[in-house]
This record gives C-alpha cells, structure tokens and sequence, in this order.
C-alpha cells in the first residue's frame, strides 16, 4: 500500500507538472514567470505548514494559468474574427458591394470566468500595486510650450470669454448648436473649463487619466495629428486677422503665426499615420503642442476641427445629413470609419450588432461603457441620455447662450 500511495503522488505531480508546462506555453511571459517562480520548491528550513500550502498553491497556480491560457486561445480567436470582418466590410464598400448581417461578429466578447490567481504563501499577505504611469498634465503642457517653442499661450480672462471665441469658430466652421453643445456635454461633463482634463473634471487635485483636453477631449495625439493636417489653415486664418490690425497691434499675433509654423513643421516631421503622432505627442514637443488648445486664439480652431474632420469624412463618404450629436459623437469615440460604420447600420440590425464590431480589442477592455451598453443600439441611446442630462449643467448653458 505504501508503494502504491507513492506511485499515485508520483503521477499526481507529473500529472501537475505537465499541466502547467502546457499552461506555460500558452500564458503571458508575466504569468510565465510566475509559474517558474511557484514551481520553486521550499527552502530546507520551510515549516511543514508552508510546504504543503506550497503543494496546493501550485496545484491553483496551475488550474489558474490553464484556464488563463484556455481564455487566451478563445478571446485571441474572437478579436482575430472582429479584424478580419472589418477588413471585409471595408472590401465590400470598395467595390460598392452591399455589407449584410454576416459580415458582423454577433456575439460578445468572451468573458473569463475561470479560477482567480491564487495567493503564494511564501510571500508578504500585501504586495504594494506597482505606481501607476505618470501623465502630463496642464502644468507639464505650458512648461514644455515654453522650453521646447520659446511659446506661452494667450489664456482667456474669463472662461465665457474661451465659450464666446469657440462658439464662434465652431459655427462658423458649420457646425449645429446642438452638435457643439451636447458633445461638450458629454466630453466635458457639461460643466468642464476650457482647460478641463481627463480625470480632473471633478476634482483638480486628482490624478490625470489621459492627455485628453479642452471641450471634446483631444489627447495630445490628436492636437499633433491635427497641427500637422489644418496647422497651415490655421496659420492662414490667424494671418488673415492680423493683416486687419494695425501695425502696433499684430505684432503678438506675427509671433504667434511663426511659432504654429514651427509647430506644424515639427508635426509634418513624420508620415501622416496616428502611430507615428503618436510618438511624436510623447515627446517634450509634442506636450508643447499640445497646449495650443489653452490659447485663445487657436484652440477654438484644435477643438473644432476635431469634430469637423469627422464631418467632412461622412460626406465624403456619402452621407449629406446632418449628423446627430450622438452620431457624431460614435466617430469621435470610435474612430471616424468605425463610428461611420456604427451609425449607417440599418435600424433594424443595431440591436443585434456588438458594439465590440467598432473598438479595437484595448479600446473596447478600456470602456465600460461600450461594454455594459453592449450593441450598437444602446450604446447610441446611452450615449443620447447621458447628453440630454449634461446639457442641463451651468458650463452647458453658458456655452449655448454664446452661439446665440
């Protein structure tokens, strides 16, 4: 019998021991690394009571990167087949070729429901989280404009006096009161400042969650990518201003036009591609850019074209009505393709279409509220809601009494 409960822990432990080595292949190299660490046996001097805690938590540890590296497989399959139809959607409208129901993924993402990670008791009860990522906040973006352009934003006096210079740019760019003030509302919180950041609309002294800034929430990407497409155009406007004053007056406004010149160089540096501005916005240069929507003068220009360059694209993708605030806003959330693609679903069909059709895999791990609005239907009407609430706010008001 003894030599019998022997050959049964022997194949219990090789048994165990080739289930996490599957798991291992399958697994994040963080989670590899874990196993490794987990398989170490305990020390000579370990009590009896750790040894065989150690013997259950690799016996979890494996059950857990198992079902880690089974979820994996499943959800790498899921988003493969989300690109995949959304790489034939785009065929299919290339050719005029007409896109069906099928040509969506109709299920919802896979949600992991396997094991939690399990605890090694060979270490501390509580393990410090790692600090999070410092972001740049408004501070960062003006100290960078002055060190990297020799620039400093011309800021408004008061906050009515930013909503009266945004108001006007924005309509007349051809943009709808109800457009302007219900994506303010609904990326500001609908009382936000001019300066308003992600993470801060409640509280300043909290932490930054993004760059994402000003009335509709360009992160510094999206300032450096629009510099470099409209800097030129915004050069010329603020030209064509400063040619109306008098010569002692438009000397402020001349330095100005060379420093956004300097800018849109700085910004036309790469190929026009969101992963190379990308980079660019990371860097000391970038932040400086960044805070050109602080500036009287040319962040009304930044914020409203944000929403223009998404109206210009449905039109010239076809569709001459005007867009809804909601809809529109599905493009400035999703991306302009992807939002288009969302909002000329066919009625019908909205209620049936995951919202995971229009984010890509991070994107959509990233908000909660696509996921708990989870089809393209309800996600819109959320969207519509939660615009019809923050419109009531003071900052809204004030915002449409300025387009009046």
């Amino acid at each position: 019998m003894v030599g019998e409960g022997r050959l049964r822990f022997g194949l219990i432990a090789r048994g165990l021991g080739f289930l996490l080595a599957a798991a291992m292949a399958l697994t994040p190299p963080a989670l590899r690394a874990q196993a490794a660490e987990g398989d170490k046996p305990p020390s000579a001097s370990a009590s009896p009571t750790l040894a065989a805690a150690m013997v259950q938590y690799r016996r979890a540890l494996a059950e857990y990167l198992a079902a880690q590296a089974s979820y994996a497989a499943v959800a790498e399959a899921y988003w493969s087949s989300i690109a995949a139809k959304r790489h034939s959607r785009a065929a299919k409208r290339a050719r005029s070729e007409p896109v069906s129901l099928d040509d969506y993924v109709l299920t919802q993402p896979p949600v992991y429901g396997g094991p939690p990670k399990p605890r090694d008791p060979s270490k501390p009860q509580v393990e410090a989280p790692p600090p999070a990522p410092y972001v740049p906040v408004v501070a960062d973006f003006l100290a960078a404009a002055e060190r990297e352009f020799k620039f400093v934003p011309l800021l408004p006096r008061s906050e009515s006096e930013f909503k009266r210079a945004y108001a006007k740019v924005a309509l007349a760019a051809g943009l709808t009161k109800e457009q302007i003030v219900r994506i303010y509302g609904f990326e500001a919180s609908g009382n936000g400042d001019y300066d308003v950041q992600a993470g801060l609309e409640y509280n300043k002294r909290a932490r930054a969650i993004t760059t994402a800034l000003g009335y509709n929430q360009l992160l510094a990407t999206n300032t450096v990518e629009i510099i470099a497409e409209s800097g030129n155009q915004f050069s010329k406007s603020l030209a064509a201003r400063a040619a109306a004053l008098p010569d002692g007056e438009r000397v402020p406004l001349d330095g100005k036009i060379a420093v956004l010149r300097k800018m849109t160089g700085f910004a036309r540096s790469v190929a026009d591609d969101w992963n190379q501005h990308q980079a660019l916005a990371k860097t000391a240069k970038g932040l400086g850019i960044h805070a050109m929507n602080l500036d009287l003068d040319v962040g009304p220009f930044l914020q409203t074209q944000k929403l223009m360059d998404s109206v210009v694209f449905a039109r010239r993708k076809g569709i001459a009505a005007t867009l809804s605030a909601a809809e529109l806003e599905m493009m400035n959330l999703t991306g302009d393709g992807n939002g288009l693609d969302m909002i000329t679903l066919p009625p019908v069909w909205r209620d049936k279409v995951p919202t995971a059709n229009f984010f890509q895999r991070s994107g959509y791990r990233d908000n909660p509220v696509a996921q708990r609005n989870n089809v393209a239907g309800k996600l819109i009407a959320a969207t519509d809601a939660r615009m019809d609430e923050e419109v009531k706010k003071p900052g809204a008001k004030e915002l449409a009494a300025a387009l009046r």
